[in-house]
């Protein structure tokens, strides 16, 4: 019977739906908005598809009788109907932007960019679904993203836009160093805190190296918290992205000194997703949202 499913149309269902109701072709008909001729029509053609009445019809002012075949296609029928308002509402709230969206990210992002998609995104479309989860910075892969952020372009059949060029600054003991910016090459055997060895980390060191500077570590930590207290205790200097220090106290901490490097280590950040995928409207909206804060940011910076 795979044939059925071809010959009916749901507004067959739901002018049969509409004549058990009712009890009558003219009072259905006068609810759908149709001419009673046109009822019959499609109750016709819908019987030729079910090969059988699914109404008897006594005449007269007396309502019309569902039939046994007419009681199994009626059941199935509502189904049919209910799912396809449910698809129906599904295609209105995607193309209104309350669908899903899954984001990847690294920690820079996290703590900036990111909150402000999500917050405006929350705002415009408090029905959307925003999943997020950090990727592997050292094989970051699009899979099933959506959106992927990340602090260089990655491979893969992608499409991208940068967002911002941020640099390293060199943050020190009030009187380490002399007002202004300071060359990296004062930075070699110098003591210095630092992360552990992530590929951020070993990214960074390997920029300090190539412009001739290997600094000293002495400490190494999780956290730009934990790195700025080392600092502040006088350990040592540390290189941190501006985005790790943007809104942090270090820029009014009197034991703080903060100094642009030169030349300084800069990391292009990019935002990528699936080249051949169709975009909803909700990763449209995102990648504007991302793209305005990381032009706010660039104008801080």
């Amino acid at each position: 019977m795979l044939w059925l499913v071809g010959d009916l149309e749901l507004r067959h269902l739901r002018t049969m739906a509409a004549i058990a109701e009712e009890g009558t072709f003219g009072r259905a008909a006068a609810r759908l908005g149709y001419t009673q001729s046109s009822v019959s029509q499609q109750i016709a053609a819908l019987e030729k598809a079910v090969g059988g009445a699914v109404f008897d019809r006594p005449g007269g002012p007396r309502p019309v009788r569902i039939t046994p075949l007419g009681e199994v296609v009626l059941t199935h029928g509502r189904d049919l109907l209910t799912k396809s308002e449910a698809l129906a509402d599904a295609v209105d709230r995607f193309r209104a932007g309350n669908g899903r969206i899954d984001i990847g990210t690294f920690q820079s992002v996290s703590n900036l960019i990111l909150p402000a998609v999500v917050r405006q995104l929350l705002d415009e479309h408090p029905g959307c679904d925003i999943r997020l989860s950090e990727v592997e910075p050292e094989d970051p892969q699009i899979g099933d993203l959506d959106l992927l952020f990340h602090d260089g372009r990655i491979g893969g059949d992608v499409e991208h836009v940068k967002l911002l060029d941020e640099p390293y600054l060199l943050v020190a003991g009030a009187s380490a160093f002399r007002d202004g910016p300071v060359s990296v090459k004062l930075l070699d055997d110098a003591p210095m805190v630092a992360w552990p060895p992530t590929y951020h980390q070993r990214w960074l060191e390997r920029a300090l190296a190539g412009y001739g500077a290997q600094p000293r570590i002495v400490f190494r930590t999780a956290g730009h918290e934990t790195i700025l207290s080392m600092v502040r205790a006088g350990i040592g200097s540390a290189v941190l992205p501006w985005l790790a220090l943007h809104g942090s106290d270090a820029w009014s901490d009197d034991r703080l000194s903060i100094h642009q490097l030169r030349p300084s280590p800069t990391r292009e950040m990019y935002l990528h997703w699936p080249a051949e995928r169709t975009q909803s409207p909700l990763v449209t909206r995102a990648i504007d949202i991302a793209v305005e804060a990381a032009n706010e940011l660039a104008d801080q910076m």
